[in-house]
């Protein structure tokens, strides 16, 4: 669909009632998608089976989580045949975000009059977001933004809740204001304010709680909102959020649910998520046509969530504490060492473990983490969010992975233990 002289809201909604209608009909595919789950033979480039060895870039053992510096999260088989059938047609984009979005909103139960869309990730979900609340359907504020004059321009948000992720709030233009009590909320809430944000990951940091601030953002009238990226598991946070009455809930699709790294979620209300597609790939002339999302990753995205829905949560969980368990074992035969487990209480919750020594290892946790990531196989293992020595996660971790990881650290805590 193309911006043009006669596209209106009206337009764009009838046209979208339309094509997901279309999809009712049955048809034809090409006898290709059988193709899809085939193993093709690989020649040139990619023969040996590494194509990253040979670029000379090391593999790693993941021991830090769904890293998007790592690559995320490792794809499924099913997942990869589904992105594979995706890949061998064409078909219209925006008929297929919609179409998408209705398939997620049922598969999450959504509230009444929510959507969703798949997007190039949680932060461009953020940025196209904000876009459709800023700019509706007026094709005039499609193109101008980030000028935004006629607009309004402003965005709360608590200053516990700055991080480097707002720098795609404030692509659109926006300045964000930043408060700490409620009554400077209250009286930074004006004519110029367009949204309320909420980090997710900063709901303890700041005064006003993720249930309190949509509250809130009903009271004043402003839309709110909620950059939860990475806050699955659990899984109910898929739905929590606009239960809660969130009119935008931002969800990476590459993290816990596996799904392809360059894809994500923005949930929420149907009139704003439609509003956000407007100012999104594949249409021109919008902020948000540099975050291109493919027939691939959209269909990739639906599968992801699918597969996700239908797991055993509670099994993974104590398959992912196994796996430290196995990895404890080992470490605390060495005198000084000691492990201890955690979960953090938002994003990324999963089994953690926290692994110390004392003064007789005299290596500091930097040390250990640099003589990880230069062994062989390539280990990658970080701090302690706060605590001392090194903590790791093992819900990334391959079969067999635990054991090399436990034979590489026992290595050095041992080779280095006076």
């Amino acid at each position: 669909m193309q911006l043009g002289s006669s596209w209106n809201r009206r337009g764009f909604l009838g046209t979208a009632a339309a094509l997901v209608a279309s999809l009712v009909a049955p048809r034809k595919l090409h006898s290709r998608a059988k193709e899809a789950t085939g193993s093709a033979k690989v020649s040139g480039f990619g023969e040996t089976g590494n194509p990253y060895e040979e670029l000379g870039v090391s593999t790693v053992i993941n021991c830090q989580g769904t890293m998007t510096m790592l690559g995320g999260s490792i794809l499924r088989p099913e997942l990869e045949a589904v992105m594979a059938m995706a890949g061998r047609h064409f078909v219209s984009i925006p008929e297929l975000e919609v179409a998408a979005g209705k398939r997620i909103a049922e598969m999450l139960k959504l509230p009444d009059g929510y959507s969703a869309l798949v997007t190039s990730g949680a932060a461009a979900a953020m940025q196209s977001g904000l876009a459709g609340i800023l700019t509706g359907d007026n094709e005039n504020f499609i193109r101008q933004i980030p000028d935004l004059t006629g607009m309004k321009s402003e965005v709360i948000i608590q200053k516990s809740h700055r991080n480097p992720f707002d720098h795609q709030l404030r692509n659109t233009g926006i300045k964000l204001i930043e408060i700490e009590t409620r009554d400077q909320l209250r009286q930074a809430v004006s004519d110029r304010t367009a949204m309320m944000h909420f980090s997710n990951f900063a709901n303890a940091a700041g005064q006003i709680k993720v249930d309190e601030w949509i509250k809130l953002g009903k009271q004043y009238n402003v839309p709110c909102m909620n950059d939860a990226a990475a806050d699955t598991p659990p899984v109910s946070h898929l739905w929590d959020y606009a239960n809660m009455g969130y009119d935008l809930i931002t969800i990476s699709g590459g993290k816990a649910m596996r799904g392809p790294q360059c894809a994500g979620l923005l949930i929420g209300r149907k009139d704003l998520v439609a509003y956000a597609l407007l100012n999104n790939s594949p249409h021109e002339d919008t902020l948000g046509r540099s975050q291109k999302v493919g027939k691939e990753e959209i269909l990739g995205m639906v599968k992801a969530l699918e597969l996700y829905l239908r797991e055993d949560h509670d099994a993974l969980s104590r398959e992912w504490q196994g796996r430290l368990d196995r990895i404890s074992i080992e470490l605390t035969k060495i005198p000084g060492v000691s492990t201890s487990f955690f979960i953090p209480d938002i994003a990324n919750h999963v089994p953690h473990m926290q692994i110390s020594w004392d003064s007789r290892i005299p290596l500091e946790p930097q040390q250990v983490s640099k003589m990880l990531r230069t062994s062989k196989p390539s280990i990658v293992m970080g701090g302690g969010e706060g605590r001392p020595g090194l903590a790791m996660c093992s819900f990334m971790l391959q079969p067999g992975e635990d054991k090399i990881v436990a034979d590489q650290l026992s290595r050095i805590l041992r080779e280095h233990s006076a």
